[in-house]
């Protein structure tokens, strides 16, 4: 199998071909071998030359059937594949079909039209003939009744003049015979008395004309009974079908052939034809045991131009047998050339014929030229179509390769040419969508920045005091959060709590709120500092009572540092930007909280006998007014109290019911009261998820939990 396929790699490589694919195409590609060889083997003499020739003819039989998969698959790949060789197809079968089978069926129809004129033209003559005859056997038989009134016992017709029988001077073949109660009358002169008709047959009554076949020829033959007295006169005028007379009959219209033989009955029994010598121009044929006839005459001129081509046409000729009346199967054949027929058309106005051929004529040519501005147009309309499509293939071939700014050329106004400039409108924006997409990825990184320093600024680890529990958590709606929360510890049993909610969400308000968080951390260690120095000895006097305390004194005012904040926001920031803050002073020996509210919802001190104190002193928000004052006040902590601090994100959110609220806050807290402070924050997050549902989180949500032990 291995060297098979080697071999047939090795020829397709030597066509330049790639190997076959699919069983399909391997097994045509052996047939065709094998049809090599045997094709060469058919050389041989005698019976095996015989033999590979039966096989060869089968094994190409089967070739061709295999080929025909193999032709379709390649017309739908290679021809097919571009939509311009599928539109010249599709205007082939929509266009050029229906043409080219009109013309066929106009051509069937000319020729069909052609050849029954012919057979017309022909059986014409032959009517014509039988009008004479009819006519010279009507002279006789009057003739006759004459002379037999005059003499009713005469056994001989004398013949009147010829002159008087139109026919008989062209036609010098013609016979005449007459019976007088079925016995022959002798005719004078005698070369026109036709001895071959003994008597009448017995089928005859009355008046007879047409064709007839008697002792194997061919006949025109027309019969007049009359009664005169007791006598019945019986005439019959005989014109025997010679080539002479076909010569008449084809004259002007090329070759006409009369055949007979066989009788309808017979027409369907297995036929052996003999042929004998002719007898008076006439072919006689055995056909089984009955005789038959072949008459032929007249000349097929050559063409005088290319279309002239041969027309032939056979039809039926009614033909009865003299001796018995039947009907026998006799057939006309004419074949003649379409000038000959256009001649005898218009034999009797040729000027009229040869206007109405240039008429026609003209009338082709200007529907051939039609034909030829429609496929023009066709073709043009196509190139459009097929131009079109070819643009934006390699546009999107373009764009695969990442060239935006690739544009299609468009110079029309139609269809085709609004979707090239919808494409390169598409593109256009693809490539703006792409740039914001960059720019966008580049703000989310900086955000992704921004979010890990702004998460630096919240504190990095449990806080918490030995009669203290401390918990924080902040939750942005956004990347960055403009709440802010932090915890601040002087020494071991002193500790500073801000929670903090800036205006608007954002970068914005994330900025401000590193601003604050900044401010509240300077005052705290600038604060300490000054003291420490002797700038602040006097108000640290009146503050603590202790000239060298540390930094942690001026934080046991909130009111006076929200004060300081609130001056330092006016003066650094837009009128519109502001912050709520809360600010608290825990002191850990004494379990005194000193805290002042700037501004935000207040603090809920959640008592161990279950009853809440709101922490509301202080005053407005902050960077709002220059040289506003805050109060401050004291609230002393008891075992198991605990402080919930939060912002406007925990409460306000809302559903059909209306928002979180404050008592669902404490009701959660209350019911948790006894779980880690971490518990209790995780158990208000999923109430608060719970509560806002499948909506986006509105707000940032701070919240901070200190719970005295």
């Amino acid at each position: 199998m291995g060297r098979l396929r080697n071999f047939e790699a090795g020829v397709f490589r030597r066509l330049r071909r790639d190997p076959p694919a699919g069983k399909i195409h391997r097994i045509a590609f052996w047939l065709f071998i094998a049809y090599l060889v045997f094709l060469a083997a058919r050389l041989l003499p005698g019976a095996a030359g015989t033999f590979f020739r039966g096989v060869d003819d089968l094994v190409l039989l089967v070739l061709i059937g295999f080929c025909i998969p193999l032709f379709w698959q390649w017309m739908m790949g290679r021809v097919l594949w571009k939509v311009r060789n599928r539109l010249v197809v599709t205007y082939l079968l929509m266009g050029l079909a229906p043409v080219v089978l009109f013309v066929a069926l106009a051509l069937i129809l000319l020729y069909v039209f052609s050849g029954q004129f012919a057979i017309f033209a022909a059986n014409g003559v032959i009517e014509t003939e039988r009008a004479h005859i009819v006519s010279a056997n009507r002279s006789l038989a009057v003739h006759a009744g004459h002379i037999l009134t005059a003499n009713p016992k005469a056994a001989s017709l004398t013949l009147p003049d010829l002159e008087d029988i139109s026919p008989t001077r062209q036609r010098p073949s013609i016979g005449f015979a007459a019976f007088k109660n079925g016995t022959p009358l002798a005719l004078v002169p005698a070369q026109f008395h036709d001895t071959s008709i003994k008597q009448p047959p017995t089928w005859m009554y009355g008046s007879f004309s047409g064709v007839v076949a008697d002792r194997a020829a061919l006949y025109l033959r027309a019969v007049y009974t009359q009664k005169i007295g007791p006598n019945t006169i019986i005439a019959i005028t005989n014109l025997p079908f010679r080539k002479d007379s076909v010569d008449r009959i084809a004259q002007g219209l090329g070759v006409v052939a009369i055949t007979s033989g066989l009788t309808s009955d017979d027409e369907n029994a297995p036929t052996r034809v003999t042929f004998t010598p002719p007898s008076r121009n006439v072919v006689n044929i055995q056909v089984n045991d009955k005789s038959g006839f072949a008459i032929e005459g007249g000349v097929l001129p050559p063409k005088q131009h290319f279309y002239d081509v041969p027309v032939t046409f056979i039809a039926p000729l009614e033909t009865l047998d003299w001796q018995t009346g039947n009907h026998l199967a006799t057939y006309i054949q004419v074949s003649s050339r379409p000038s000959l027929l256009y001649r005898r058309l218009f034999i009797t106005s040729l000027s009229t014929g040869a206007w109405l051929r240039d008429v026609l004529i003209s009338i082709a040519v200007f529907f051939g030229l039609l034909e030829l501005i429609a496929f023009l147009l066709a073709v043009r309309l196509n190139r459009t179509i097929t131009k079109s499509i070819r643009d934006l293939y390699h546009a999107t071939e373009a764009i695969d390769h990442g060239d935006f700014t690739h544009r299609i050329r468009v110079a029309r106004k139609d269809q085709l040419a609004a979707l090239s400039r919808s494409f390169n409108s598409m593109t256009a924006s693809l490539g703006r969508l792409l740039e914001e997409q960059r720019e966008k990825e580049r703000l989310q990184n900086e955000l992704s920045i921004a979010q890990e320093v702004q998460a630096n600024l919240f504190p990095q680890a449990n806080i918490s005091l030995p009669m203290l529990e401390l918990h924080g958590a902040c939750y942005p709606a956004r990347t960055v959060s403009g709440d802010y929360y932090d915890f601040l510890l002087f020494g071991d049993i002193g500790l500073e709590i801000a929670l903090g909610d800036i205006s608007g969400k954002g970068i914005s308000a994330a900025l401000l709120m590193a601003t604050l968080h900044s401010a509240v951390r300077a005052y705290r260690f600038a604060g300490g500092e000054l003291m420490m120095a002797g700038d602040f000895a006097a108000a640290g006097r009146n503050f603590s009572g202790r000239e060298n305390s540390d930094c942690g004194d001026m934080f046991e005012e909130p009111a006076r540092i929200l004060a300081l904040l609130n001056r330092h926001l006016y003066r650094s920031t837009q009128p519109e930007k502001y912050a709520t803050l809360f600010l608290a002073h825990y002191d850990g020996a004494s379990s005194r909280l000193t805290y002042s509210t700037g501004g935000q919802l207040p603090p809920l001190l959640l008592r161990a006998d279950d009853s809440v104190t709101r922490l509301d002193c202080g005053g407005t928000v902050v960077g709002l007014m220059d040289n506003v004052s805050y109060e401050q006040g004291i609230e002393r902590l008891s075992p198991g109290d605990i402080l919930i601090a939060y912002s406007d994100g925990v409460t306000e959110p809302e559903n059909e019911f209306g928002e979180f609220g404050e008592d669902r806050l404490l009701e959660v807290v209350r019911r948790h009261r006894h779980l880690p402070l971490e518990a209790i924050s995780e158990q208000v997050m999923q109430s608060l998820r719970s509560w806002i549902g499948g909506q986006e989180q509105p707000d940032d949500i701070t919240l901070v939990l200190a719970r005295q032990r």
